[in-house]
């Protein structure tokens, strides 16, 4: 970096920088090296989401990613590829989660107007998403691998044709039953309960803040929390084939017991 030269960049507005968005209440901004050429080996999200909203199943081939939860609460969960368990981590304001590089995990608001910051080891966050895993698969491969019914398998994955990015998108409707996401994904941390134990929301429960969404006029309803990653949206992030070194089967526990937010049918 030539730091005399008259395009050095020492400040930016992450408002002004958005990488998806699916609604006024959830979408992402992003600060890489691409929008202020003096960052090093940092970037981040800053991530805005509604109850029951999910940042979809994803993995980060070229950083480390570190959660902080500005405002609201989420449950942060993650494949501990040594291990073969699905854990997750309730965090409230001031809280963090941390991620290595390249493990599978996702995050799911467990209040409105939910604010979290994920800070990342890189100059630009690479990522490999669950729904481009499961657009790009082709079907028979799925049926063949895991002895399933290929039309099935063809027609639960047919409506995902886009990045999902946050989820699930507007729209879907098919797949939910009733009842609200409660005691979401209690922590199942083989040393026993988290700190912040099974229910993020006695934890931390102060007034939420108001933030300021961009008013690009992509206002639309949110939509409660389903089963299956869905389309919507173009992301911007620069995607590589995977590259780390881990190579243990994918987690082997028992999916915790969860309520979804209620919806008629339809996806």
């Amino acid at each position: 970096m030539d730091y005399t030269s008259p395009g050095t960049q020492f400040t930016a507005d992450v408002n002004k920088s958005p990488l998806f968005k699916k609604d006024d209440r959830n979408f992402i901004n992003v600060l890489s090296v691409q929008q202020l050429n003096t960052l090093e080996n940092t970037s981040l999200l800053d991530i805005f989401l509604s109850k029951s909203n999910v940042v979809e199943p994803h993995y980060h081939q070229n950083a480390a990613e570190l959660v902080y939860c500005i405002c609201g609460s989420a449950v942060v969960s993650l494949i501990n590829p040594f291990t073969n368990e699905l854990l997750h981590f309730p965090i409230t304001p001031g809280q963090v989660a941390n991620v290595p590089q390249g493990w599978w995990h996702y995050e799911v608001a467990t209040m409105d107007d939910t604010h979290l910051l994920a800070i990342f080891d890189a100059p630009i966050p690479e990522v490999i998403l669950g729904s481009d895993i499961l657009k790009l698969t082709p079907t028979n491969v799925l049926a063949h691998t895991y002895c399933l019914d290929e039309a099935k398998v063809k027609d639960a994955l047919a409506p995902i044709q886009k990045k999902t990015f946050i989820g699930p998108p507007v729209g879907c409707v098919k797949g939910a039953v009733k009842g609200k996401m409660e005691n979401a994904m209690p922590n199942l941390h083989p040393h026993g309960q988290s700190p912040y134990g099974a229910n993020p929301q006695q934890y931390g429960q102060s007034p939420q803040p108001q933030w300021n969404a961009p008013q690009q006029g992509w206002a639309q309803t949110p939509q409660p929390y389903a089963q299956a990653p869905q389309p919507y949206g173009q992301p911007v992030y620069t995607h590589q084939v995977y590259g780390q070194s881990n190579r243990q089967q994918p987690y082997a526990q028992q999916q915790p017991n969860v309520q979804y937010a209620g919806a008629p049918e339809s996806f």
